[in-house]
């Protein structure tokens, strides 16, 4: 038996979550093509009869412009600092830049740990650029393996999953055969919401919002979930934004989470969404931990 853990890493938007719930076989992460969109170590599980990957997408890393970009390059250091495998995401269809350089170093420093490197997207990248961006990342870093793929497309995914069970070093399962994830189901329906709120918005507004979960009680003598649920901006100028004339987004932002929501878990539910402006809270560290950072 094989286990341990592997981690994804690259700048924002690169595909690591797109990529992680490929490898999964389910959605344990949430996706925008908004930079930034994952804001936890999220860890999903995959099960194989002979070996057990605990797989963490991580935040991208980046140059922080606030405490919480400082608080998320943390928590992908840490993670580094814990996992037998790492991969390197660099998608095919962008030329590797400075982002990607500051990752290189940081990784040319890690030991006692296996490096993959993935070119990310190459369903959006013709052949000589894929073949290209393969060059130019073996360049940067050495690693034991390079492997194309696309998660969106499914190809190359099988070939990295083998890859990384492979490298894995001897050890007992480590969860339950059948665990997905261990995220609090709370996380997961906050980080649902979320994701709908992202849908169509403009460029700087989704880094100001975040969520939480209030309350989630079943009904009695019902199949119903109640979920109460906040989601917070920063300046009372973003509020009517996420509301909507008449409150149309806000209500569609609950349609589109519920229907993740109950698929999530297994139940109908009852919705409740209320937005608040907790000011400049990416800059302030109290109320970076009331929400969860």
């Amino acid at each position: 038996m094989r286990s341990g853990f592997g981690c994804l890493i690259g700048r924002p938007n690169t595909g690591k979550t797109t990529l992680t719930n490929a490898l999964v076989g389910a959605k344990i992460g949430i996706i925008s093509d908004r930079p930034q969109t994952t804001r936890h170590a999220i860890r999903g599980i995959v099960h194989r009869p002979d070996a057990q990957l605990v797989l963490v997408d991580t935040p991208g890393l980046h140059k922080p412009r606030t405490v919480l970009g400082q608080r998320l390059n943390d928590v992908v250091r840490t993670t580094l600092a814990g996992v037998d495998i790492v991969v390197w995401c660099v998608p095919a269809n962008e030329k590797i830049g400075p982002g990607d350089r500051f990752i290189a170093r940081e990784l040319r420093q890690l030991r006692g740990c296996s490096l993959i490197v993935a070119v990310t997207k190459t369903d959006l990248a013709k052949p000589d650029q894929v073949a290209q961006q393969l060059l130019a990342a073996s360049a940067e870093i050495d690693a034991e393996h390079y492997v194309p793929l696309s998660a969106r497309t499914g190809a190359g995914v099988d070939t990295l999953l083998d890859l990384l069970m492979e490298s894995l070093p001897a050890g007992p399962a480590l969860y339950p055969d059948g665990t997905l994830t261990d995220e609090p189901e709370k996380v997961l329906v906050a980080e649902l919401i979320r994701e709908a709120a992202l849908s169509g918005l403009d460029q700087e507004l989704p880094h100001s919002v975040a969520v939480t979960v209030e309350e989630m009680t079943p009904r009695d003598n019902s199949d119903l979930v109640d979920i109460q649920a906040v989601l917070y901006v920063e300046r009372a100028s973003q509020k009517p934004i996420l509301l909507g004339r008449g409150g149309e987004r806000i209500k569609s932002i609950g349609t589109r989470a519920r229907v993740q929501i109950e698929a999530l878990l297994g139940n109908r539910i009852y919705l409740d969404l209320h937005v608040k402006v907790l000011g400049d809270w990416q800059d302030d560290p109290k109320k970076l931990q009331r929400l969860g950072f």
